[in-house]
């Protein structure tokens, strides 16, 4: 038998090698990498900073930025004020995504509360309403449950009490007791009306994380008032223990709310 050039056999076992190498590195466990795109928003009714009624504003800044899950509040379904538009149906057909509407207070023919657009479908969701101190407004959260990969995620938003600190910090307590025993990760969003010194904020922050401040971003993080923001009342929480981590955030600038809305990139391993 003929005895192949010393080259052959060179170029043989480097594909032999190669081929080894790519089986074994094939049969490796790789860590797969989940990430939503979260936004929280105060529409403020879709008026904007000129006063103006303009529901097309509010879909656009979410079009622009194309996240997974919203959290909304200052909602109207029905109401005198705002034409009697069913705001939430019309985001949502605006924006191409499942909603969930939390009805916390009747006001001038309608409803009006906190609301959530998904771009994934909406397994199931719930709402409680927060007992309160001393303010009139009724308030509460809105949970919807989504699947992303095979893992149920709990995302939650709500609306704090504007007026009073202590009114706040009841309302807080209440939302943990009612997400303290939910199953799996849970994104908790909102309007607080409180900023990071806030009793409210401080409570929340013994459990979660804020990703303003776990991703570095820089910037203020000022979401309030919208023309020239000076507080940072918004935000969103997630939890490393829930195997989350935040990848960056960072707020978009625009007049079509009193509010601007924070998004954040948050990932998590399966």
């Amino acid at each position: 038998m003929p005895r192949l050039p010393y080259r052959s056999v060179l170029l043989i076992s480097l594909v032999v090698l190669c081929l080894w190498f790519g089986d074994v590195h094939s049969g490796a466990k790789t860590v797969a990498k989940h990430r939503l795109k979260i936004m929280t928003y105060n529409i403020h009714v879709g008026v904007g900073m000129d006063k103006q009624l303009d529901l097309q504003r509010i879909a656009d800044v979410i079009l622009k930025e194309k996240p997974d899950l919203v959290g909304l509040q200052e909602v109207d379904r029905g109401v005198k004020r705002t034409q009697g538009i069913d705001e939430i149906v019309k985001l949502a057909q605006m924006t191409h995504m499942e909603y969930a509407f939390a009805h916390n207070l009747d006001f001038q023919g309608g409803q009006y509360g906190v609301a959530i657009l998904s771009r994934l479908p909406i397994k199931s969701s719930d709402h409680k309403m927060f007992q309160n101190k001393r303010e009139a407004e009724r308030r509460g959260m809105l949970r919807i449950v989504i699947d992303l990969a095979g893992k149920d995620v709990n995302f939650v938003t709500t609306h704090l009490d504007y007026q009073f600190g202590d009114g706040r910090m009841f309302e807080m307590q209440q939302l943990l007791t009612f997400i303290n025993d939910l199953t799996g990760p849970v994104i908790v969003v909102g309007d607080l009306n409180d900023e990071p010194t806030g009793a409210a904020y401080q409570l929340i922050n013994e459990k979660f994380n804020d990703s303003w401040v776990q991703s570095k971003a820089s910037g203020t993080g000022f979401t309030y008032p919208a023309d020239t923001p000076r507080k940072r009342i918004d935000y969103i929480f997630f939890r490393e223990s829930d195997g989350l981590r935040v990848k960056k955030a960072w707020t978009v600038s625009t007049l079509a709310s009193d509010h601007v809305p924070l998004v954040s990139e948050l990932e998590f391993r399966r």
